[in-house]
């Protein structure tokens, strides 16, 4: 792998703080889609009902897409998710009242939130007695762990066969119990060695675009190994949960 980087979200952010380039702004609003629901859960950890979450998220992103707060991004002093986590500490220390206004339509809003869906996770993550930071950092990993997997679910031979990566896809990261084997292969006609080696070949592409989704949030390739083992860490239950 090159040593430079293709493009990331970092790249994608300080293209959208240095200039207006359109696109630009476009793959800005892009990362906020796809990143507002670990922001959203931290701030309805922090004490805020579900309708204030929703308008302090809308608020913070607004402020965001105006560049109020990319003035000072530096990359080189770490990685992505730390950089939105403490934007976020930054506005809400100063904008929570202004943010309320979004619900009186006193500011545009920027994103179109499914917010009772967040709101059902939220729920089932905050009764792990976990921190607001650690209920950040589980639904960040869950969002990098999802990308990945549509991204491996877009690769021709998977794309082709749909119905087999559906098949296929619970082996890849649930730690639950799933169909054996035996039961899976018949469905897909082949024999139990056929399916195993299968899996364990699905297995390694899901590791490379769970990498390539890592590299776009971090500065630099040296990085993605501690950012992967941080979210695998966050991803196991709290101890004494019983889970």
């Amino acid at each position: 792998m090159s040593t430079k980087m293709a493009t990331t979200q970092w790249s994608q952010v300080l293209a959208a703080r240095d200039g207006s380039d359109t696109e630009a702004r476009a793959a800005l609003e892009g990362i906020c889609q796809t990143y507002w629901q670990p922001l959203y859960a931290y701030i309805r950890h922090q004490g805020a009902d579900p309708d204030e979450a929703r308008d302090l998220t809308q608020g913070f992103f607004a402020e965001f897409l105006d560049k109020d707060l990319l003035a000072d991004v530096d990359p080189s002093k770490g990685r992505f998710r730390a950089f939105l986590l403490a934007s976020l500490r930054h506005f809400l220390s100063h904008q929570r009242e202004q943010a309320r206004t979004l619900k009186r339509g006193g500011a545009t809003r920027t994103l179109s939130l499914d917010t009772d869906m967040a709101e059902q996770r939220y729920t089932g993550e905050a009764s792990d007695g976990r921190t607001p930071e650690e209920i950040f950092d589980r639904r960040w990993a869950m969002t990098v762990l999802d990308r990945a997997m549509d991204r491996l679910s877009q690769e021709p031979t998977l794309a082709a066969d749909p119905n087999q990566f559906e098949l296929l896809r619970p082996y890849l990261t649930s730690a639950e119990p799933q169909a054996p084997y035996k039961q899976v292969a018949h469905s897909l006609g082949v024999s139990e060695g056929a399916l195993r080696t299968a899996i364990h070949r699905l297995r390694k592409r899901f590791g490379h675009c769970l990498r390539a989704e890592i590299e776009q949030l971090v500065s630099e390739p040296a990085a993605v190994d501690g950012e992967l083992r941080h979210l695998l860490e966050v991803m196991k239950p709290p101890s004494g949960s019983g889970r």
